[in-house]
């Protein structure tokens, strides 16, 4: 399928204070009349609430959206329906929400959420069937399903559902009752193998629930408005199932009607940056999973509650297209006042979004829906039953093997969300749990870093001849790492790197080479000097051809030193055989995301990630081209030659970069 997309899709999605007052809607479009251009779409919010609105009222509403919306239609804008909420968030304004005998979200301990209801409720569903009818009748040009239609963040409750329906339900899938006691045992209790199996099954009922939910709405929309797109909000739904390629098969219909998708999370303000990358990583995860035929997919960008000072214009603008750096095609703005009060406070906002505009269009266009490229963190759709595989309440912790690889990343190693994209992976903890044998040896086989408890899970799984290590023993007190002499450490040996446990306490693996062909790397010292252990650091090329690293001293934290970050950036080329399509090869904090939309010509999009002005910022792209061509973010030009050859790879020194500012990096051949 054609991956071209011309321009970013932008939308802004207005609360019901801002379009149900006419006075007050009419001060809306002049806004963005006085802003043409900063976007396409006005997408338009059914409640300003959590839980559903009575019947009445979305009946109400839909007859004022079907005179608002022809009025945004007649000023160019494309105007849809966010529908808020379909089943259900929080305990919020219970008195004026939906009330009456539908079944409410129920968690495995027996406690409800009176703001959410459960999915496979036949009255709920018979509310949501008119909901949707009502809404598709008052015109609009799509349709959005909110983010509220999920199983676990239903405030006060903890995951659900587990009423009794959804239990004779599961006993239908898995050919034995269930009482709600009985299933928080079988979830821990038993061997892995046989927690694992029942995770698995319940997952696989999850995703089923929301699966017969998105085939109601589909036939009910397409039923009175045949064609019309339907949208879905996401974050990242493990619990759930994360089947977002299924969901957006049953919202695209026997028809195959246009769906579209808006990937989410929390980053609500600029008071730690570092989150707007985190999210960036969030969105990526989501986006890969989604079929060549979703193209519009706005990330969310959200200042929720909406206070205007607590995200700058720069941070909401930046945000975006890190957003796009990741994988979408465009933002949906939802950063205006929840509020019926003057405007005039985010004109400035506004403004400097439709400043910023042709740039999130250049990234769109020069990317379109190319996949990503890099390291993988071995993350999957069955991610979740590993959480506390070996102990602990897998309800309550999300699943391994999703933020351990973040300062890997900051340090200029690009990531690949999708693992059929990936040259490398990063393994930690119990990820490996929730891979099928033939994935893990296929890895085991290509490249692969890990940190020690997953090395011990591969070593329990039988795949010890394929590790060539093992842990002898975990030093939980003033252990540090010291670089030992090996050619990957030309230059940095007797290098020293002092996680300090006393404050941030993490156990220091000792580790003991199982093959003659493993290499220690680094070895484990106290602070008078002596020796802890021969070995924390290795690597192995096992008989599959694959190479493995093993880290066991702070294997994901304090990687930013100028030793550490140069010994990592050769680890990983090395596991890799240089298969990364690019990396930043100088000394800075610096995010990369990369694309190849064309063979030999790997597109890089670079954040300077500090405070700091970035000079001197190289990347190395895998390509022969002599030239690269950097934007900024006012889509200003420069052409840069190549610096320098390193194998199959050509530096490029950038202009200096502002503190978090991001570039646009093509390769060209020369003029």
């Amino acid at each position: 399928m054609d991956t071209a997309i011309d321009r970013a899709f932008i939308c802004f999605r207005i609360g019901t204070p801002q379009w149900i007052p006419e006075e007050r809607y009419a001060a809306l479009l002049a806004l963005f009349e006085a802003n043409r251009g900063v976007t396409d779409e006005l997408t338009f919010f059914t409640s300003e609430t959590h839980p559903p609105l009575p019947l009445p009222v979305m009946e109400e509403r839909a007859a004022l959206l079907a005179r608002r919306l022809p009025e945004a239609r007649r000023l160019g804008y494309q105007a849809g329906i966010n529908v808020l909420s379909t089943v259900g968030h929080h305990n919020e304004n219970l008195p004026h929400s939906l009330q009456g005998a539908y079944t409410p979200m129920t968690d495995i301990d027996g406690r409800t959420c009176s703001g959410s209801f459960c999915p496979n409720d036949d009255a709920l569903r018979a509310y949501v069937q008119r909901v949707y009818e009502v809404m598709a009748e008052a015109g609009p040009d799509y349709l959005w399903i909110d983010d509220d239609v999920r199983l676990r963040g239903h405030m006060p409750i903890r995951c659900g559902c587990f009423c009794d329906p959804c239990l004779a339900r599961f006993a239908e899938e898995s050919g034995r009752r269930w009482t709600r006691e009985g299933l928080q045992r079988g979830f821990a209790a038993g061997s892995l193998s046989e927690r694992m199996g029942l995770r698995r099954a319940w997952l696989q009922h999850n995703r089923n629930t929301i699966s017969r939910l998105f085939q109601l709405i589909e036939e009910t929309v397409h039923r009175v408005r045949p064609g019309l797109p339907l949208g879905f909000m996401t974050g990242e739904r493990f619990f759930e199932g994360y089947a977002f390629a299924a969901w957006a098969g049953d919202l695209a219909g026997t028809a195959a009607s246009e769906v579209l998708w808006r990937p989410g999370g929390g980053f609500y303000s600029d008071e730690t940056l570092v989150g707007l990358v985190h999210k960036a990583h969030e969105v990526g995860r989501q986006v890969c999973l989604l079929p060549p035929a979703v193209r519009n997919i706005q990330s969310e960008i959200e200042s929720f509650p909406y206070q205007r000072l607590k995200k700058s214009a720069r941070t909401t603008s930046l945000e975006a297209a890190a957003h796009i750096a990741a994988g979408c095609t465009g933002a949906a703005y939802n950063v205006l006042s929840m509020y019926d009060e003057p405007l005039d406070e985010y004109r400035p906002l506004v403004a400097h979004l439709r400043q910023v505009r042709p740039f999130h269009d250049l990234l769109v266009r020069t990317l379109g829906r190319h996949p990503l490229l890099g390291l993988h963190t071995g993350w999957c759709i069955d991610g979740q039953a590993a959480a506390a595989a070996r102990q602990g309440d897998w309800l309550d912790l999300g699943p391994p093997g999703l933020s351990h690889g973040n300062e890997v990343a900051e340090i200029g190693v690009p990531v690949a969300y999708a693992a059929v994209h990936a040259c490398g992976a990063l393994w930690s903890s119990d990820a490996v749990l929730a891979l099928s044998e033939d994935e893990v040896r296929a890895w085991l086989g290509r490249g692969v870093l890990v940190d020690a408890p997953a090395l011990q899970a591969l070593n329990e799984l039988g795949y010890g001849e394929l590790t060539g290590f093992r842990v002898e023993r975990y030093h939980h007190a003033d252990a540090i790492e010291v670089l030992t002499d090996d050619p990957l450490n030309a230059g940095l040996v007797g290098r020293r790197r002092d996680g300090r446990q006393s404050f941030w306490p993490m156990p220091a693996a000792g580790l003991e080479p199982t093959h003659p062909a493993a290499r220690g790397l680094a070895r484990l010292v106290d602070y008078a000097g002596a020796e802890m252990a021969s070995c924390c650091l290795g690597v192995f090329e096992n008989a599959l051809g694959g190479r493995v690293c093993v880290a066991g001293y702070y294997p994901w934290l304090f990687l930013q030193s100028r030793a550490k970050s140069a010994q990592v950036r050769r680890l990983v080329r090395w596991i890799t055989r240089d298969g990364l399509p690019a990396f930043v090869a100088s000394f800075h904090k610096a995010n990369v995301w990369v694309r190849e939309p064309e063979a030999g010509r790997p597109v890089a999009v670079v954040l300077n990630a500090s405070l700091d002005r970035a000079a001197d910022l190289t990347v190395a792209l895998r390509t022969a081209c002599p030239e690269a061509r950097v934007f900024d973010m006012e889509c200003g030009e420069t052409r840069v030659g190549a610096a320098a050859a390193d194998g199959p790879y050509r530096h490029f020194v950038l202009p200096a970069v502002g503190a978090w500012e991001m570039r646009l990096v093509v390769p060209a051949a020369s003029a």
